[in-house]
């Protein structure tokens, strides 16, 4: 991996952007004498997540009506459960979906593009994250004269490109930008390493580790290396307190991803539940028991700063699911449900079609939104035989029996049998 500033399209840009807050924040750090990495990966962290707060608050407010419509749904799904190859019964259900979407105004697409939204930032915010001295000019300046002289040295451009694949690091030309990307992942274990290789540079490579040692400690921890290997290493020197803050990461990582989860699914386990059987619940109940492990395991193979990144992250986004939640409880249903039906009518005036109406079921009240069914479409009443032999309208009331017909005719025949279906019904 390529761990100067990455290139890839947007998510590059975006980095840039990303890159410049995070080393605004570190220039104020060092100017009040607080110039910590973990500290600054918390703050940026932080930053971040409040400017992303209107997409969290339109993607929660869809979760939420699509929990309320949901049971909706699943009526429409349950009433042509079977019909999978009957194009008619098929079309009626998007039909009646599509109803349903319309009346709570609410875009099927509408959670897919806040993630496509998100994603690009998500990325970034890794690949900055993932590579500071890239994007904060100060981390960086601590690594450029050793990076300068180890340019100058024979061998140093081999022997760098060797230690790159144990750090997991790949470039396609030694530059000083590109010794920064190796450094910046260096190990103790790799410092004395270094140190021995190039005793020349040996007060260069103390000053440089001292520094950026003291700039990535947090909470006793060396941000850089993974709690996989402070684990190791505490178990076999016997540091007990350093053994147990490798160990909290992954655990906290774990615990704050399951906390993130339970609070998002909060006010919808019911109404999933209710869907395809309890397909839904169960699908969400294993995600949330997947995801919790998967942060663990990333978080005790990835640097400490990844995890720091990783809980705060859960951290924030849980505060902020529980401050969102109390604010939509605090907003009526009905009033949201009205708004939304008015943008849903703007945007069809733009395209010239008719508003759409509130139904008897868009305005009842939320204790009763479980139970109400939207039922946009109406099978055409049945004709009796009579009624087609007189071409009467389908709809019109059955009071044939002061009519007169013509013995023997089509009509008369219709009606006798019409009379004789009626006596035996009510028999």
């Amino acid at each position: 991996m390529f761990l100067t500033k990455t290139k890839t399209p947007i998510i590059g840009q975006v980095a840039m952007l990303l890159g410049v807050i995070m080393n605004g924040i570190f220039i104020v750090q060092s100017k009040i004498g607080i110039e910590n990495i973990g500290l600054c990966i918390i703050l940026f962290t932080l930053v971040i997540y409040l400017l992303m707060t209107p997409l969290t608050i339109q993607q929660q407010k869809f979760s939420k009506m699509s929990a309320k419509m949901q049971p909706e749904i699943s009526a429409i799904q349950k009433k042509y459960k079977g019909k999978n190859g009957d194009q008619a019964a098929m079309q009626k259900m998007n039909e009646e979906t599509q109803a349903v979407y319309a009346k709570y105004g609410v875009n099927p697409m509408g959670s897919c593009l806040q993630l496509v939204i998100q994603m690009p930032i998500l990325f970034a915010l890794y690949r900055v994250i993932w590579n500071i001295p890239a994007y904060v000019d100060r981390v960086k300046s601590v690594f450029i004269p050793l990076s300068e002289s180890l340019m100058k040295l024979d061998g140093a451009a081999d022997y760098l490109g060797t230690v790159a694949k144990s750090v997991s690091v790949s470039f396609p030309e030694m530059n000083t930008d590109t010794i920064i990307d190796v450094l910046y992942k260096f190990k103790p274990a790799n410092w004395e390493e270094l140190t021995s290789t190039f005793p020349d540079l040996s007060e260069s490579i103390a000053s440089t580790q001292k520094t950026i040692d003291k700039m990535n400690s947090f909470m006793g921890l060396n941000i850089a290396d993974s709690p996989m290997n402070i684990i190791m290493s505490a178990a076999k020197s016997g540091a007990i307190l350093l053994l147990i803050g490798a160990v909290m990461v992954p655990l906290l990582a774990a615990v704050t991803q399951w906390l993130n989860a339970k609070l998002m699914t909060v006010g919808s386990d019911q109404n999933n539940a209710q869907s395809d059987n309890g397909t839904m619940a169960q699908s969400m109940k294993t995600m949330n028991t997947v995801m919790p492990l998967m942060s663990a395991f990333f978080c005790l193979t990835l640097p400490v700063g990844m995890g720091i990144y990783w809980i705060a992250g859960a951290v924030i986004r849980s505060i902020q699911q529980v401050v969102i939640n109390k604010r939509l409880e605090k907003v009526e249903f009905d009033e949201m449900l009205k708004k939304n039906i008015e943008k849903e009518n703007e945007k069809r005036a733009k395209r010239g079609l008719p508003p759409q109406k509130m139904t008897n079921n868009a305005t009842i009240s939320t204790r009763n939104i479980d139970t109400a069914v939207n039922k946009s479409f109406k099978p055409e009443p049945k004709r009796s035989l009579k009624e087609k032999a007189d071409g009467a309208a389908a709809d019109k009331p059955e009071t044939y029996t002061s009519k007169k017909y013509k013995e023997g005719s089509l009509a008369s025949k219709a009606f006798m049998v019409q009379e004789y279906n009626e006596k035996h019904q009510k028999k």
